[in-house]
């Protein structure tokens, strides 16, 4: 018979929405950003910059900001691409 550690089995019977792995940094919202981008159906560069503003002040810092700000540069620059308006309009 196997017998596993308390650790190991508390571990094991967790949904992955009651871990997270490196920080507690989402844990702290009320409503955790990927449960907030899945409910409204934010595709990802739009999450990521969500992501690094709500996380900047309890993890990165100014490097998080700097990373929203270049998924943001990014956004902004596919909006002048040729196929953005179909992209946009032919959504799942």
């Amino acid at each position: 018979m196997l017998l596993l550690d308390v650790e190991t089995k508390i571990r094991f019977l967790m949904s992955a929405k009651d871990k997270q792995v490196g920080g507690n940094h989402y844990k702290k919202m009320n409503v955790e950003v990927y449960e907030f981008c899945m409910v409204n159906n934010i595709p990802f560069v739009e999450g990521n910059i969500i992501k690094y503003v709500c996380r900047y002040k309890d993890k990165g810092g100014l490097d998080d900001l700097n990373k929203a700000k270049h998924y943001l540069e990014m956004l902004i620059e596919s909006m002048s691409e040729p196929n953005y308006e179909y992209i946009v309009t032919n959504k799942p």
